[in-house]
């Protein structure tokens, strides 16, 4: 028997963290059916979850080892890229920046 947890965590910060003891072949989509995410949740389904164990992208028909963390990840409100860009340009002052380059 394999001992796994399954965690998610939406975007109000809300934790789904169920431990679960599944049978030696199990894998991550049995792991996420076996928890009660799709019940908790209705409007996601199995085949368009991003999967992973231990922050490493999965398939749902990938084996599990004892001690995984299958995790269930959400999309990206913004881009990593962007969100960078305007933290940087908030803290920059224009005025200060203007006299180091003259």
């Amino acid at each position: 028997m394999l001992k796994v947890s399954v965690m998610y965590v939406d975007a109000a910060g809300a934790v789904f963290d169920v431990a679960l003891t599944l049978p030696d072949a199990a894998t991550v989509g049995d792991a996420v059916l076996q928890s009660g995410f799709l019940a908790a949740h209705p409007d996601q389904r199995l085949d368009a979850l991003a999967l992973g164990v231990f922050s490493r992208r999965k398939k749902p028909d990938a084996a599990l080892h004892d001690g995984d963390r299958v995790e269930i990840y959400r999309a990206l409100t913004i881009d990593p890229m962007l969100r960078r860009r305007k933290i940087v340009n908030q803290s920059r002052d224009p005025k200060k920046w203007r006299r180091e380059r003259l």
